[in-house]
């Protein structure tokens, strides 16, 4: 038996349902700063430094980041992923 939900609401009102945070003014903060350094750089070299050190723990939360996505998909399709140590 499938049971389809189906429910109307706007993502705030989602997040408050769900006990989310609002993230709304930390977001507008990191796409203005970036914004910011698109503006001044004057090469693709100087771009990539900026967006390094913009985003959070640079390559290594971006590592992280894939990690944990890959552990995630894993345990969602029943597999054991292998470890890369």
């Amino acid at each position: 038996m499938k049971v389809h939900v189906e429910i109307d609401c706007t993502p705030e009102e989602a997040r408050t349902f769900l006990g989310l945070p609002d993230v709304g003014k930390a977001n507008q903060f990191y796409v203005d700063a970036i914004a910011k350094a698109m503006k001044g750089a004057g090469s693709v070299d100087q771009l990539q430094e900026f967006a390094k050190g913009l985003a959070p723990m640079g390559q290594v939360g971006m590592k992280l980041f894939q990690n944990f996505m890959e552990s995630g998909n894993a345990f969602a399709a029943g597999t054991k992923k292998k470890s890369d140590d």
